[in-house]
């Protein structure tokens, strides 16, 4: 008799604890926190300011290194690689949105979406195409030329997506997305989540406060006393 499949996972964070030292206090930020992300899933932490959802996102990501337990990516240890590992990682697996857009105000759209391809090496016809399709996903290849000050809030968000999606990584970490776009945006931010995890296969881990647009996600976490639970557990009484 076959031994029964395994579910297959992009991320694994086991009983991860991380704690700083503000002043004379310790503030335990992370207190056995376990979840998993599968390949091609859209997962939502939600949480107030404060309760550990950036931490989370640092420490999957290596800029940040637990005080016990573990991150797997890819069944590989994060916190045991090196910072050349790290540094392949962050450029070729995983890309980032955060919430203040971080483009490059003297270049275009096309330019910013580029530069990852840049710093990684990629052949210029490998980088335009690339950056085309990219720009194209997102709904912005009418404003490839424009800089950032020419595009509104959300299609400047809509160009960090583009940039985090060039070089193809398994995994988007998105840290407080729509925290400077209206209501609107949010939504349309959030569901071109949902439409790049449907077709792309992508999977995205999102940390917000935004309890309205959590019937996107596949999957929604809280927060709480610095361990996660299935948001459904306690809804309604989530505040944000």
């Amino acid at each position: 008799m076959s031994s029964p499949t395994r579910i297959q996972r992009l991320v694994a964070v086991v009983d991860l604890h991380r704690s700083y030292r503000v002043g004379s206090e310790e503030v335990r930020a992370l207190r056995g926190m376990n979840m998993v992300v599968r390949p091609g899933e859209f997962v939502a932490v939600v949480g107030r300011s404060g309760s550990g959802k950036t931490t989370l996102l640092n420490l999957v990501a290596g800029l940040d290194r637990p005080d016990a337990g573990q991150v797997l990516f890819q069944e590989q240890d994060v916190s045991r690689m090196t910072e050349a590992q790290l540094t392949d990682l962050r450029r070729h697996k995983i890309g980032f949105v955060f919430q203040s857009f971080g483009l490059l105000p003297l270049l275009s759209a096309f330019e910013n979406v580029e530069l990852p391809m840049r710093i990684t090496g990629a052949r210029p016809a490998d980088r335009r195409g690339r950056a085309a399709e990219a720009l194209d996903m997102v709904g912005l290849s009418s404003r490839a030329s424009h800089r950032p000050y020419e595009l509104s809030g959300g299609e400047q968000q809509r160009v960090a997506i583009a940039r985090a999606i060039v070089n193809r990584p398994p995994l988007i970490l998105a840290d407080e997305p729509t925290g400077e776009l209206d209501s609107t945006n949010a939504r349309a931010i959030f569901g071109l989540f949902k439409q790049m995890v449907k077709d792309q296969g992508i999977s995205v881990l999102a940390a917000t406060h935004d309890s309205t647009l959590l019937a996107m996600a596949d999957r929604v976490m809280e927060v709480h006393d610095g361990s996660l639970i299935d948001y459904v557990e306690r809804k309604g009484r989530f505040r944000s």
